[in-house]
């Protein structure tokens, strides 16, 4: 779908690389020839991805607050970024409503720091700004949103989302559109992968309840979500920005979601990692009397598909094998770094047929 030379010696800034889907990008990125900074906070759980395969060795990295405006711009000045990722976020629904102003002032006022940034430096070219399928307001409807419908998060950290898209939106319209930096946001749906071990999420949940042989604990298994491997958006990202970087016209709105086969309630979606791990493993419907959660939420990719050629390369059950053969190779001791980078040579080679 678009040559991944092209990053070859180009200057990144990629904040959240200390994240979850972050570690796997910058992994992506080097692999690919990038000169890659990081800019983020120290990695939010232990163990952690970006730990486990030492990506500090590799990269730059800045452990600094995407709320702090002065460190973030010395950055900036000091890196003059070709191309700029911006995944720094609070990106837990049940903390935002722990902490709303923590998560609106990490995914508004970040936004508008980054922002600020790119418009004060004379290098950006193109700039990807990465917020979630959460953004839409949701009508529980059975088909797919699409980039032109309303924006309204329910939650704090799906609302806070919606913000970091009108915040975008105003900024290209007002500066960076005339500067002739190309700005795409893009929504993406739920992200499985090895790696991940945030609090509150199914797979993560899934691992750690085989890991220590107990049951599932579901609590809502009636929930249908776009699930997708994180080597999925980490790709379109790249391929986003890399398109409109030789041609501006490629700046827009997109969703990033799995094919509408892979569309699962979450129940069906831990009997496909109960198949993929053995060992018996069960699980049990427990609800927790939490937050509000949407019942359906699916992504409509055809903006995607059309304009870029693109397409979904693994399907959920594809997905959920190798999210487990990273845990199994993780838990056994192996060798972690080996297991990523097959991952992602497997994942270009099937997206290059």
């Amino acid at each position: 779908m678009f040559d991944l030379d092209f990053y070859r010696g180009k200057k990144v800034l990629l904040t959240g690389h200390t994240g979850f889907k972050g570690s796997w990008m910058s992994k992506m990125l080097l692999e690919a020839g990038a000169d890659v900074t990081g800019y983020s906070l120290n990695p939010p759980t232990t163990p952690s991805l970006y730990e486990i395969i030492n990506l500090d060795v590799n990269m730059k990295s800045v452990i600094g607050d995407i709320r702090d405006y002065e460190k973030l711009y010395a950055v900036f000045k000091e890196v003059k970024p070709d191309i700029v990722f911006h995944l720094a976020a609070q990106p837990i629904v049940r903390d935002a409503y722990k902490d709303p102003r923590y998560t609106y002032e990490t995914n508004v006022m970040g936004t508008v720091n980054l922002l600020e940034c790119v418009r004060s430096v004379d290098t950006v070219k193109s700039v990807v700004n990465v917020t979630t399928d959460k953004v839409y307001k949701n009508k529980e409807w059975i088909w797919g949103y699409r980039e032109n419908e309303e924006l309204n998060g329910y939650d704090p950290y799906s609302n806070s989302k919606s913000c970091s898209e009108l915040v975008t939106s105003s900024y290209i319209n007002s500066f960076l559109q005339e500067a002739g930096i190309a700005v795409s946001t893009a929504r993406a749906g739920n992200v499985i992968g090895g790696g991940d071990f945030a609090n509150d999420r199914i797979i993560p949940d899934c691992i750690r309840a085989a890991i220590n042989h107990k049951d599932i604990i579901v609590r809502n298994p009636y929930s249908t979500r776009p699930y997708q491997h994180v080597l999925e958006p980490v790709y379109a990202y790249m391929m986003i920005a890399a398109k409109q970087y030789e041609n501006i016209t490629y700046a827009g709105n997109y969703n990033v979601g799995p094919n509408d086969t892979d569309c699962y309630q979450t129940g069906e979606l831990v009997n496909t990692f109960v198949k993929k791990w053995g060992e018996s493993l069960q699980w049990v419907n427990k609800a927790d009397g939490g937050p509000h959660e949407a019942n359906f939420l699916k992504l409509d990719c055809s903006l995607l598909k059309d304009k870029f050629g693109w397409h979904p390369c693994w399907n959920l059950e594809k997905a959920i094998e190798k999210t487990v053969e990273w845990a199994k190779c993780w838990n056994n001791g192996g060798n972690v770094n080996v297991c990523v980078m097959q991952q992602i040579q497997e994942y270009i080679k099937k997206a290059g047929e």
